[in-house]
């Protein structure tokens, strides 16, 4: 996939999906491996254990070497991609998928305090504008809201802001429901679904100022 990219600039949809997926799952998998070593450090840290400690950073700046490796090799591409919009089919649709994805990868940078977290930011506000003119219900959009209220609350840790554009999608999409397609009614609603679980967890959190809660994230 990544060598397509080279030689032509432009992915099909399925392509664009299939892209997606790949490196989610790679970057996926070292998320994961982070915020537990990450975990691991910290309680090594408060207990004094430092051999521990050393042990467990060692290995987390392992993971982080390979997480920005993939992230800024996404990035690249998706530069490449967003070259080459205009030609596509759907642009509109094109940008708004490739400057999500921007996004999401340069949020997984600032996690790991590789990036300004506003980098992430200023994609997200971007594909935003754009999909403005795409139905409330389409599962691109959508997918954005999600992730964009993750990014407000997670890495901005506003929890106000992120509450109110996740509510916001989704009773847009829920006006529209009567003209969601049947070809993405499966998707759109599954992360309606996200968006309301999300909305529930803060909701409670903000309450309640437990801050033990979990919440959904990505699409």
């Amino acid at each position: 996939m990544k060598e397509l990219v080279h030689l032509s600039g432009m992915l099909t949809d399925e392509q664009r999906n299939l892209l997606s997926v790949a490196y989610k799952n790679v970057v996926g998998q070292r998320r994961s491996a982070w915020r537990i070593t990450k975990s691991i450090e910290d309680r090594h840290q408060e207990k004094e254990e430092e051999e521990s400690e050393e042990l467990a950073s060692g290995y987390r700046k392992e993971i982080e070497k390979e997480l920005e490796a993939v992230c800024k090799e996404v990035l690249g591409l998706i530069s490449k991609l967003l070259g080459t919009v205009d030609s596509t089919v759907q642009p509109i649709e094109a940008k708004v998928f490739y400057l999500k994805m921007k996004g999401d990868y340069l949020r997984y940078l600032a996690e790991i305090g590789a990036t300004e977290k506003e980098e992430a930011g200023k994609s997200y506000e971007a594909a935003w504008k754009q999909a403005d003119t795409m139905p409330a219900t389409h599962p691109i959009r959508l997918g954005l809201a999600l992730n964009y209220s993750v990014y407000y609350y997670e890495i901005v840790n506003d929890a106000a802001k992120a509450c109110e554009l996740a509510k916001k999608a989704f009773d847009d999409a829920i006006e529209e429901m009567d003209n969601l397609k049947e070809d993405s009614y499966k998707d759109s609603t599954l992360i309606m679904q996200l968006l309301r679980d999300n909305l529930t967890l803060w909701t409670a959190e903000q309450e309640e100022e437990t801050g033990q809660q979990e919440f959904e994230e990505e699409f």
